[in-house]
């Protein structure tokens, strides 16, 4: 697979395409973020901007430029108040779970819009270009997904283990959130991505093919 230097280079439509997908994506999980809170009484987010669908609102400057780097990227955390939501146990996750359901619900419509659009991803010119974008957003919504429900720090699993582990067993969380973020980069330079691969890709074939966008081969 070509790196983002590479496709901007053999392809700079893909490439641009593929980029504001991947920003919006980001941009989108931010805002679920965001409005979670809102929802539960918190008007800090709201204060701070981000209720909001502007994507300038939610991007970080350097999680911006790796996208353009290395072909993947972050957005701004959302600052909130635990005090402030209404559920002390739950309101975090709900926060924290807001936004990987958000690009679980960005994958179902970008298959939803592959379907309807009649492109395909064998057509070329625009047609192709448009097919693409439609199949990767799909994709780039599965993997922030499912990456950002992994269960370290900052990722946005860590905040649900409040609903799943007993008090008597809160301290796991104090050890997650000084050595999480280690063991995370731990696992990402050992194996990148490799060890997600099988259930990323059962996951966009069964998102395509419940939506009837296409069918998946083996």
């Amino acid at each position: 697979m070509n790196g983002p230097i590479e496709l901007l280079r053999s392809d700079p439509l893909a490439f641009l395409l593929l980029a504001v997908a991947l920003l919006q994506a980001i941009a989108l999980h931010e805002f679920a973020h965001a409005y979670a809170a809102d929802l539960q009484g918190d008007r800090m987010p709201r204060a701070m901007g981000r209720v909001s669908l502007n994507p300038m609102r939610h991007l970080d400057p350097m999680g911006t430029l790796a996208i353009f780097l290395i072909g993947f990227g972050w957005g701004k955390p959302v600052e909130f108040r635990m005090a402030a939501l209404s559920s002390q146990r739950f309101g975090a996750a709900i926060v924290a779970l807001a936004g990987p359901m958000m690009n679980v619900l960005l994958a179902f419509v970008g298959a939803i819009a592959y379907r309807l659009s009649g492109v395909s991803f064998l057509d070329t010119g625009f047609a192709g270009a448009l097919a693409e974008l439609f199949l990767n957003f799909v994709s780039i919504n599965v993997v922030l997904a499912v990456f950002n429900l992994i269960p370290l720090p900052p990722l946005d699993g860590s905040r649900l283990l409040t609903i799943f582990l007993p008090p008597s067993k809160q301290r796991v969380i104090f050890f997650l959130d000084q050595y999480g973020f280690l063991i995370l980069l731990g696992f990402l330079f050992l194996t990148g991505f490799a060890f997600l691969s099988p259930l990323l890709e059962n996951i966009q074939c069964w998102v395509v093919e419940v939506t009837g966008a296409a069918q998946c081969l083996g």
